[in-house]
Formats: C-alpha cells, structure tokens, sequence
C-alpha cells in the first residue's frame, strides 16, 4: 500500500512516535510520501533520521491511504488536502481527546497489522460547503466539522437572519452561530451547549454562541436543507470560520451553507466505536459523585 502523510508542526514531543510508524510502515514494505513541511519539521525540529521517500506540498500527492499524526486538528488539515479524492483518512492521535484521530501511539502496530490484512471499516462523514461572494473565504469554502459565523469585537452582539430552505428560520441575536456536521457535534458545537449527534444521522447542528435570549435553543434538521444566513453588526463585519480558519467578513456578505457533493472516509478499527469513545473519552453518562 502506498500511504501519504501529514503530521503536528508545533509540539515536537508529540511527532517523536513518527520514527515508531517508520519502522512499522517499512515492516510492511508499505510505500510512503511526506507533507513536506512535515517532513522538514521532523528532520530539522525532532532531529529524527528520516526514511528517503517522496515529499509533496498540499494536495498534489496520491495514495491508498492518508496518515495524520497529530490530534483532531491535524486530521482536519488533512482532510482538507484530501478534499474530493476519496482516500481513507487513518488517525494516529497524539494530541488530547481524538474523536476523529483515535488510534493510539500504543495501538499502531495492531492497527498497521490489520490494515495490512485489510482487516478494517471506514465511515463516510459528511462535509458542509459554504458559497458566497468573498473571494478569501471560497479558496477552502468545504467544512469537516462546522462553519462558524462569530462577531468580531468583543463589546456588542451581532444580528444574524437564518432561513432555511428559503423559509425563516429565526433572526439570532447571539456572539455568534455555529452549524455543524454529526462529526462537528462533539467540537466548538458542543463547548456551546450543541447536542450528540450519531455520526451516521444525516444532519446538520444550528448552535447559537451565547444568544440574547434564554429560549434561543440549538436546531438540528435535515443535511439535504440549505441555510442562508444574513449578518447585521455594529462593526459592520463579523468573523467566518471554516474548521477554525478565521477570515473577516464584510456586513453584507450573505452565506449560503449546504452538504457538500463528497465525504471524508476516515479509517476505523473494528473494535473502535462512536458510542465507546463517548463513554471512555467524555465520560459520557459516567457518576463521578
């Protein structure tokens, strides 16, 4: 198998397990190419003595698989790259909690063993698009995780006019909105007061940031719906992000969000499962009395 890898740029301890998955990778004489600002952060940073492979930048790389090392921001970035293409994703978690990268350091040589043996599942999760007329934020307008309007100040609240479907939704008087994929669920959605929402459910997540109003409750609806959202602020700008990549916006920019045409298959173990990683790593449901 031919695998591409992207990996942490920032905390050198935590991309020390690399030269681990080499010698697992070589095992199997799996064939490898490198993000090359990965790549060059290992050499130079971690002082690791790199395998000669193939090194490529953004998304111009092909492969059976994608690696991220990395937490689930990491995995982000790379499902970013990975975009339309259909490759499975397989997430080696060396950040903190790992919802989408949740295969442990400790768990790579069982888990590089059934890939081999073709032992493995993938899940398709589903992607938010955003179309609108600012150019900045169409150069990566695709969301694995969710597309955040936000205000921009810190002093006053911002109006934001939601319609789904063409039909009025409700006008949001909040520090901001989030709408989320079932995979966004457990992100910035649900550190706002947003539901669990199962990975498979065909759903999108509407999640106010500290609304104006206490009846103003989070939404979930139908992921073949498309939102238009409209945004008044007293600045006359307000901030959009895209799985946490922040471009300023002009008042008058309106944001449609729709599913987009393609999802991200990300790579799981047989034994590994949304309803236990719920349980093990949120202590979901756990008396801690």
């Amino acid at each position: 198998m031919r695998f591409a890898l992207f990996g942490n740029t920032y905390q050198a301890k935590k991309s020390s397990h690399a030269e681990q998955m080499f010698r697992l990778l070589e095992r199997h004489h799996a064939q490898l190419c490198i993000n090359r600002e990965f790549y060059h952060f290992l050499a130079n940073d971690v002082h690791l003595k790199m395998p000669h492979v193939e090194l490529f930048d953004d998304n111009r790389f092909q492969a059976d698989m994608v690696i991220s090392l990395g937490g689930d921001g990491t995995f982000l970035k790379a499902a970013s790259h990975v975009g339309r293409k259909g490759i499975p994703i397989l997430g080696i978690n060396t950040g903190r909690l790992g919802f989408l990268a949740d295969i442990s350091p400790e768990e790579m040589e069982d888990t590089f063993n059934e890939i081999h043996a073709h032992h493995y599942r993938t899940e398709e999760r589903s992607v938010l698009q955003l179309k609108c007329d600012d150019k900045q934020l169409m150069k990566a307008p695709y969301a694995l995780n969710e597309i955040a309007v936000l205000k921009r100040d810190s002093s006053s609240m911002i109006s934001i006019r939601a319609t789904v479907n063409n039909s009025l939704l409700t006008t949001y008087q909040a520090d901001g909105l989030i709408v989320a994929t079932p995979t966004g669920s457990t992100a910035y959605s649900l550190s706002v007061g947003g539901p669990i929402i199962a990975p498979d459910s065909k759903t999108i997540a509407l999640t106010p940031v500290a609304p104006h109003s206490l009846n103003m409750r989070p939404i979930v609806i139908c992921d073949d719906r498309e939102i238009t959202l409209e945004v008044e602020s007293r600045s006359h700008n307000f901030l959009v992000a895209i799985d946490g990549r922040s471009e300023s916006c002009r008042e008058n920019t309106r944001l449609v969000i729709s599913k987009a045409d393609y999802t991200i298959k990300v790579v799981k173990r047989f034994d590994h499962r949304f309803f236990d990683t719920l349980r093990h790593k949120m202590m979901w449901g756990a008396d801690i009395r």
